[in-house]
């Protein structure tokens, strides 16, 4: 393409995939004085303190800001599906508080992903996940803002309700039915988990996509960083790199995806597998964005 991928996207990265070795403000500021990046994603800061300080430096970026709520819910093992009703609401409650945190960071809306279930509970385990979105962005919507649902393998590694491309195109018509302010969230990493393609789901998700990651993902048993472990683009065994990168462009070009009115934030979810460097990695990302972006016709 011979335009700038930055009129059709906004770039961005997620903080503590890119630098889970990096303090939370030393890896902000790294970001935010990246011109690559037009939006950041953040989580749960660990004290208000930190809050404050994280606040003042995304203040200064004129980057987007967006909130992932997944590790609220992956390190403590809480299941926004969970049929039992203490335990949904437990996830529901770390939830609303992440809507408030990303309220105070300057993001409009948050990210999350559905629980782990079981084959002889799950039409229960979807019932208890709509209950949870629909209060969420009840919730939301009073701020002005929007839910996103990550989709997720579904027996790899994560094994998350949602899920494969028609499970969560079927969950996000239900989501509208009742809420305008839901969303997916796609991710190329996790395509390969799902043995899906780009163009199976994006064509499948079309409507209801909002927010775009892409990475990599090792599909191999038995090999180095089997599972949802994001190593970096070109890793050995791997599955994604230039060439996926560039058919994922292709497909978003072709499904009227390229919006320079309102650019869909598109960042990288990539981090390190080993004693891998944060900074050569990232370099790595870039490098294969825009090679990919390069090779895409116009």
């Amino acid at each position: 393409m011979r335009e700038s991928i930055h009129k059709y996207f906004q770039v961005g990265t997620i903080r503590w995939m890119s630098f889970p070795k990096s303090g939370v403000l030393e890896s902000i500021k790294k970001i935010a004085s990246d011109d690559f990046f037009d939006a950041i994603e953040i989580t749960k800061c660990k004290d208000e303190e930190e809050r404050e300080a994280v606040k003042k430096l995304l203040a200064q970026s004129h980057m987007k800001v967006c909130y992932g709520a997944q590790p609220r819910l992956l390190g403590p093992k809480l299941n926004p599906n969970d049929i039992d009703e203490a335990g949904r609401k437990a996830a529901e409650d770390t939830l609303l508080e992440a809507i408030d945190e990303a309220e105070e960071l300057g993001a409009k809306g948050i990210a999350f992903l559905a629980g782990k279930w079981e084959e002889a509970t799950k039409d229960q385990a979807y019932a208890q996940l709509l209950k949870t979105t629909r209060n969420l962005c009840d919730y939301a919507a009073g701020k002005g803002m929007m839910v996103e649902l990550e989709v997720f393998d579904f027996d790899m590694d994560k094994a998350a309700l949602i899920g494969p491309a028609p499970y969560a195109a079927k969950f996000a018509a239900d989501m509208r039915m009742t809420n305008n302010n839901f969303g997916l969230l796609v991710d190329l990493s996790h395509f390969p988990t799902t043995y899906e393609t780009s163009k199976f789901v994006i064509q499948t998700l079309k409507p209801y996509i909002t927010h775009l990651h892409f990475g990599n993902a090792v599909v191999q048993p038995d090999c180095e960083g089997y599972g949802d472990k994001h190593p970096r683009m070109g890793f050995p065994n791997s599955a994604n790199d230039t060439a996926e990168l560039l058919d994922y462009f292709t497909v978003l070009k072709q499904e009227g995806f390229f919006n320079a009115e309102n650019p869909l934030v598109l960042s990288m979810e990539v981090t390190l597998i080993g004693d891998e460097d944060e900074d050569i990695v990232l370099a790595n990302t870039k490098r294969v964005v825009n090679r990919a972006w390069a090779l895409l016709e116009d």
